[in-house]
């Protein structure tokens, strides 16, 4: 899966379901580090945020804010991808 089909993905939030929310997630930035609780951290690969941080609730849909905070990483993981390529043909 390609950071653009997720983007597509999640644009439809009515129609997200949590589990699917956790393997967008897991697809670009590995499994939580879950500790025995009902958030699941996600390690990113910057400092600051966008951070990625769910907790499961009820009826198996995400809360839109959480479907908010993987857009805002993805497309900071685009960005630095993007950066990393043009520094590279320098």
């Amino acid at each position: 899966m390609e950071i653009e089909e997720a983007l597509k993905e999640l644009e439809n939030t009515n129609n997200i379901r949590f589990p699917r929310l956790l393997k967008i997630a897991e697809t670009f930035f590995g499994k939580p580090r879950k500790k025995g609780s009902n958030h699941y951290p996600f390690k990113v690969f910057w400092q600051g945020e966008p951070q990625i941080n769910f907790q499961e609730v009820e009826f198996g849909k995400p809360k839109p804010y959480q479907i908010k905070q993987l857009q805002a990483a993805l497309i900071k993981l685009k960005n630095l991808q993007q950066e990393n390529q043009n520094n590279g043909k320098s």
